[in-house]
């Protein structure tokens, strides 16, 4: 059974920063893409940042670029999408998923985390 969770949303001020966290079970992250999504209420789900299996490439949404970043590491099955200079726009529930991920398009990824909240407001 393949699974993903994530951790470490919660409120944060805007200029703050969070770390949030994905762990994989039943599958080794190491043969594939993955990437970090979020939605907001009434807001179609967007791509934010993606990492290569391959060649480690990775790929943000212009709203991100600069100030989140996205790391691995394989020894632990899990990967972090390191937030810093949140906005209230980047209030949404964050998602993690595997599979081809380098188009920051959704409907491309098969195998999804639950989703864990993010609030940036003062």
């Amino acid at each position: 059974q393949l699974q993903l969770v994530e951790s470490g949303g919660g409120l944060v001020q805007p200029g703050g920063s969070l770390r949030l966290s994905c762990a994989a079970s039943g599958f080794t992250l190491d043969y594939y893409h993955i990437g970090w999504f979020r939605q907001a209420p009434g807001k179609e789900r967007e791509g934010v940042s993606c990492i290569s299996s391959s060649d480690g490439s990775t790929y943000y949404a212009d709203s991100v670029k600069g100030r989140f970043t996205i790391a691995r590491d394989n020894a632990k099955n899990t990967f972090y999408l390191q937030m810093n200079s949140l906005k209230p726009e980047d209030t949404a529930v964050y998602y993690c998923a595997a599979g081809p991920c380098w188009a920051l398009n959704y409907r491309y990824l098969e195998v999804w985390g639950q989703g864990t909240l993010v609030t940036v407001s003062s």
